[in-house]
Formats: C-alpha cells, structure tokens, sequence
C-alpha cells in the first residue's frame, strides 16, 4: 500500500468517527440561533407586560393624586395638614419619575417611595386596604373613600 492510499482511506474512517461531533456541532449552532430569537421575544413580551404594570400603577397614583387635590380645593381643611403634604409629595414623585428612561437606575427607588407615601396617606385617611393598588379593578380602588367625599362637596355646593 502506498502512503497516500492509507490517507484516503484513513480520511473515510476519521469523518465517519467525526459524525456524532459534527452532528452535535450542528445542532448546538442551530439551537444557539434559535433560542437567540426566540429569547429576544421573549424579553421583548416580559417587557411590554413589565411596562403596562408600571404605567398602570403610576396612572392609579396619578388619578389618586388628582382626586384628592380636588378635594383638597373644594374643601381644603378635609384632609389635614400631613395628608395634604404627602399629597403634594407624592404629586412631585410622580413629576421625577423616568417614564421614558425605564432603565434608570433611580426607577426602583421612586417606585418605592411613592408606595410608601402612598401607604402613608391611606393610614391618614383611614381607608387601609380599601384603597390600595392590586392590579386589579383600579377604578373601583380609585373611586373609593376620597372620590365620595369629591362628590358629597360638590353636592353641598351645589345646594
């Protein structure tokens, strides 16, 4: 036998014994590149819920917020001095917060504040948990205590 004959040969028996690696090779780029996009998607759904939470939660503090400072200019000796303060803080939270940064670092921080202000006010105003962020049916947990006094003052007012 010549030496390059031993090479051919020796080069079937080598791709043969390389099969079970080439095969593995192969199925591992695949699935790289798979689970690239399919991970891309998945962070981009994990992303858009995350942010409608978010916003959903701001907006519930917001229309909050808002309710109460028209309750505080219809009547302001309501809700007392503390309460109305904690008011105008957490109106101010909601002025800094990033809602175009998400990745701010600051993010988490504010968010906390504002639930603990949030908690604050309720504990004023004695609602405890009748009034309180869920996720839930947020119009109903906006129109609670608070919004019933709005119209009880218009009510007034208007007789």
């Amino acid at each position: 036998m010549e030496p390059n004959q031993s090479t051919s040969i020796d080069d079937i028996f080598k791709a043969s014994l390389n099969l079970e690696d080439t095969h593995f090779k192969e199925g591992y780029e695949e699935g790289y590149s798979h689970g690239l996009a399919s991970g891309k998607e998945d962070a981009q759904q994990m992303g858009l819920k995350m942010g409608f939470e978010t916003g959903e939660e701001l907006g519930f503090y917001r229309g909050c917020v808002d309710v109460w400072n028209a309750v505080i200019r219809v009547d302001p000796t309501r809700f007392s001095r503390r309460v109305q303060g904690t008011v105008k803080q957490i109106g101010e939270l909601l002025d800094k917060y990033p809602l175009l940064e998400p990745e701010e670092e600051r993010v988490q921080e504010l968010m906390e504040a504002l639930r603990l202000k949030f908690r604050i006010i309720r504990a004023g105003l004695g609602v405890g948990a009748r009034l309180e962020y869920d996720g839930g049916d947020v119009m109903k947990l906006m129109l609670a205590a608070p919004a019933l006094r709005l119209v009880e003052l218009n009510w007034i007012s208007s007789t």
